[in-house]
C-alpha cells in the first residue's frame, strides 16, 4: 500500500467495522451473525471476507450488541482478542480464544501496529445482574492513526485523541427513542469531534433506530479508503 492508502474501514453494521493499517486486520466488536439477542440484521449478511485473516479483535465491552459469543468464536484460533480489564475470565468460561485484557492506559502490540486502550463513559454491566468489565475504547497507531470509540459518551480527554488521529470511529445512536446516558447523538459527537479538532470521522450505528420490541436496522456501507492528506483543524 501506499501512504494514501494505507488505512481503510469497512463497516459491516453497527459497531462492527474491519480495520486494515500496514498490512493489519483489525475487526472492532464482531456481530457478524443476522441475529444477536433480539436484534436482527436488515439487509444483506456480513460477507465472510470481512472475518478472514484477522489479525486481532477490538473488544470494547460486553453488551450483547458487541460482544456477540458465536461471532467471537468463529474467529481463528490465532487471532488476538482484545478486551476489557474483566472480561477475560468470562469470556474464557464461554469458548472464546486468545482474549487478552488491556485495561485503560495501556498497549499491546499488533503486528506492526501499537493498540492503546482508551477510558470510556459506558455501562460496564453485561446484564443489570451479569459480569461486569470496565468499558474501554482503542486508539490503532501505524503509519496512520485511528480512534475506535466503542460505546461512550463525551469525556475530557477525548478532546486529546481527537487532535491525534486520522480517523475516529464514533457512536452516534443509542437504544429506542432517546439516546440515554453513556452514548452520543450524531450532534454531539460531531460538535465535540469540530472543537477539538477532528481530521475525520466515522458514525458506527447510523440508521440504528428501534423498531418494535427491541429489533435494530444494521445496514452496510462500502470499504472507505481514508485519505493521506489531513484536514485543516476545525474544518467542519
Amino acid at each position: 500500500m501506499t501512504p494514501c492508502e494505507s488505512l481503510a474501514v469497512t463497516w459491516a453494521g453497527h459497531s462492527t467495522a474491519l480495520v486494515e493499517l500496514d498490512g493489519v486486520r483489525v475487526l472492532t466488536d464482531p456481530v457478524l451473525r443476522d441475529r444477536a439477542g433480539p436484534l436482527r440484521r436488515i439487509g444483506p449478511p456480513v460477507g465472510s471476507q470481512i472475518a478472514e485473516r484477522i489479525d486481532a479483535v477490538l473488544l470494547s465491552h460486553l453488551h450483547l450488541d458487541h460482544a456477540d459469543l458465536p461471532s467471537l468464536r468463529g474467529l481463528d484460533a490465532s487471532t488476538v482478542v482484545l478486551a476489557p480489564r474483566g472480561a477475560a475470565r468470562w469470556l474464557s468460561r464461554r469458548g472464546v480464544r486468545g482474549v487478552e485484557e488491556l485495561p485503560a492506559g495501556e498497549q499491546a502490540e499488533v503486528g506492526n501496529l501499537r493498540v492503546v486502550a482508551t477510558p470510556a463513559r459506558h455501562d460496564a454491566r453485561r446484564r443489570p445482574l451479569g459480569v461486569r468489565a470496565d468499558p474501554i475504547g482503542f486508539i490503532v497507531h501505524g503509519t496512520q492513526a485511528l480512534y475506535f470509540a466503542g460505546d461512550t459518551d463525551l469525556f475530557d480527554e477525548m478532546s486529546t485523541f481527537f487532535g491525534s488521529v486520522d480517523l475516529a470511529l464514533l457512536p452516534i445512536a443509542g437504544w429506542g427513542p432517546r439516546v440515554g446516558p453513556g452514548h452520543l447523538d450524531p450532534e454531539r459527537a460531531a460538535d465535540g469531534g469540530a472543537a477539538a479538532g477532528l481530521r475525520a470521522a466515522v458514525g458506527g450505528r447510523p440508521g440504528d433506530p428501534l423498531l418494535g420490541t427491541g429489533i435494530q436496522i444494521v445496514r452496510r456501507l462500502p470499504r472507505i479508503p481514508i485519505a493521506g492528506e489531513r484536514r485543516e483543524r476545525g474544518h467542519r
